[in-house]
């Protein structure tokens, strides 16, 4: 049996749109994984449609590449591309368990950003040694020398040892697959990075004579192997059909099994291996209930691995049976029992997601890390054929020691052109923030901090890019939990009701222009209790979009003018939730995306609002 090649585990973290995952295609590339004449889809990491969509990264996934040095040695190195987003930030905290260093990949003209704070902070807490790539080195903007030094003071900030502060840098164009050790390079290939993880990456810290033990990091779903756990062997060896049993974190004994196949990653492919050894990221399936964070091991194993500690979700939103007039006309998947067994199978795999059922069980409260974590489980659902009803965003309240209410903060940093700082400032402050810090960042920008309730943060992304012509740039982490910051100010406009189902009609919605912002076309299909446009005005007002022209047998005196009507607002999935108020829902189905009131009857509605102001 041929000796096993030499390890490197490493992890690539990056803010969004930093280019980690060109950087990786450029990996593959240049160490063969891909042939010369094989057609390989850009950004090729980003398998998931939502991802290539909206080009980020959302599902961190592994992969690993044969390097052959200039003397002919081989290594093999595991990598872990990791989402960049802080709304997926439980993915991130799982894998770093897997890896024995990281990339961190900078912008050359935006530096360090929230989102790579977070990550790093994870990262340098477990000790894990980082090489810093300083990537888009040919960007007109890029100031190098600047970005190596926030990313210097950054690693201050989060308490980095001297042997983590003495870490090697390069400087690379990831989409021109080069990297050098001087700014100015500005050509060649990958050889001093595949260099830089061999010599500063420790090998995996392995125990091969000891018995096999294994923590579970990722969860994954495959029509013929079942539940395929993937993580890091951290001492012995498995073999195909191996015994083996799953503990939980208490050391208690979840079920037993076998090995039934092991799977191992070449390039971006899962490859059946017959064994596997201490320090390699490989997958198991034959279990049926061991989930992450749970210990595979030799039967004979009682204690658990240690397990990384995942952070609380901060946010919630209420997935409720689609109960409106048109339910079931566009979708396959409607019932509750469709609806929970799917948001269980999602909670299973992804740690940062929980799911409490409701009593009358038509609903179910999901809570995540933030709108586009929820956003995109809402969106992947609609597309497997779901019709849903979601409530607006809630933050989750906790209470301190001295029984206090307390409330999610995050940190917001916004870069935006100078001209527009003001009106972001005074926005912000209406939502409760407190700005922490306000500095130019060159080229006629400044850069903002705040710390914000996260509660006075939903629904402000839009107005944000509105406010700023589509220029500034808003990053958003999770802070602390702080002291409740008392109402913030809603909506400050009214919406239009459609009083009745049917069509909507050109000549009724000519008049209703009038009123405000309509969100509906002629020949749409509506009912009562739908939203159909946005009022003028603060109040909520009722209309009939269905009036047509009354037609006699007199003759007009003057000629009638064509009814012209301006595009109707179509709204995106998260558009629609950060604008809906506390007593609507967004109806989602697969073809279509509508606003309307919780409660359709204008009676009832009128009932509720009046029990709660007496309450």
């Amino acid at each position: 049996m041929t000796a096993p090649l030499p390890l490197r585990n490493i992890a690539i973290i990056a803010h969004v749109d930093h280019g980690k995952t060109t950087l990786v295609d450029q990996l593959f590339r240049q160490s063969g994984t891909f042939r010369d004449n094989q057609r390989v889809e850009e950004r090729a990491m980003d398998s998931n449609d939502l991802e290539k969509e909206r080009g980020i990264t959302i599902l961190a996934k592994c992969t690993s590449v044969e390097w052959k040095a200039p003397d002919g040695a081989a290594v093999r190195i595991n990598i872990v591309d990791t989402p960049g987003h802080a709304d997926f930030g439980g993915e991130v905290e799982r894998i770093l368990s897997m890896v024995d260093g990281v990339i961190l990949l900078v912008d050359a003209s935006e530096g360090a950003m929230p989102q790579t704070k977070f990550v790093t902070g994870k990262a340098l807490a477990l000790g894990l040694k980082p090489i810093v790539v300083v990537n888009k080195i040919d960007r007109p903007d890029g100031r190098a020398q600047e970005v190596l030094d926030e990313v210097f003071d950054l690693f201050v900030s989060l308490d980095a040892n001297d042997e983590q502060l003495d870490f090697p840098t390069l400087y690379a164009s990831g989409r021109n697959g080069y990297a050098g050790l001087d700014a100015n390079a500005r050509g060649g290939d990958l050889t001093p990075l595949f260099e830089t993880i061999v010599s500063h990456v420790p090998p995996p810290a392995a125990d091969n004579e000891g018995p096999f033990k294994f923590l579970v990091t990722l969860l994954d779903r495959d029509n013929f192997l079942g539940r395929i756990l993937t993580g890091k062997v951290q001492s012995g060896t498995v073999r195909v059909n191996a015994p083996i049993h799953a503990l939980d974190a208490e050391g208690k004994v979840i079920e037993s099994g076998r090995a039934s196949k092991l799977l191992a990653f070449r390039g971006l492919e899962r490859v059946p291996v017959e064994e596997a050894r201490a320090g390699d990221i490989i997958s198991i399936a034959g279990l049926t209930e061991a989930t992450v964070a749970n210990t595979i091991a030799d039967p004979g194993v009682t204690e658990p691995l240690h397990a990384q500690p995942i952070d609380p979700p901060t946010l919630a939103m209420r997935f409720a049976v689609n109960d409106s007039p048109m339910a079931g006309r566009e979708g396959t998947k409607v019932t509750s029992r469709m609806i929970r067994d799917r948001l269980e199978r999602e909670a299973e795999s992804n740690v940062a997601i929980r799911v409490t059922e409701s009593a009358d069980k038509d609903s179910f409260e999901v809570a995540g890390r933030g709108e586009l974590q929820l956003g995109v489980l809402i969106e992947t659902m609609r597309r497997e054929g779901f019709e849903l009803g979601i409530s607006r965003p809630r933050v989750l309240f906790q209470a301190d020691a001295a029984g206090q209410r307390t409330e999610p903060y995050e940190t917001v940093v916004i870069d935006v052109d100078d001209e527009y700082s003001g009106t972001v400032v005074e926005k912000m402050a209406l939502r409760k923030a407190e700005m922490t810090d306000m500095r130019p960042s060159g080229g006629g920008k400044t850069r903002i901090t705040f710390s914000a309730p996260s509660r006075g943060l939903i629904g402000y992304h839009g107005e944000f890019l509105s406010d700023t012509r589509g220029t500034g740039i808003m990053n958003r982490l999770f802070e602390k939990y702080g002291p409740y910051k008392g109402a913030i100010e809603g909506r400050p406009v009214g919406v239009l009701i459609s009083n009745g189902t049917g069509e909507a009609v050109s000549y009724a919605l000519g008049y209703l222009e009038e009123r405000g912002v309509l969100f509906v076309a002629p020949q749409e299909k509506v009912y009562e209790g739908m939203i159909i446009g946005e009022n003028a005005k603060p109040e909520d007002l009722e209309v009939n979009p269905m009036k047509s022209k009354q037609l006699t047998n007199f003759r007009a005196s003057g000629k009638d003018d064509a009814i012209r009507l301006t595009p109707p607002r179509v709204m995106t999935l998260e558009q629609a939730i950060a604008y809906i108020d506390d007593d609507e829902m967004v109806e989602v189905t697969p073809r279509s995306i509508r606003l309307r009131k919780a409660i359709l009857d204008p009676n009832e509605r009128k009932k509720a609002s009046r029990r709660k102001e007496a309450a």
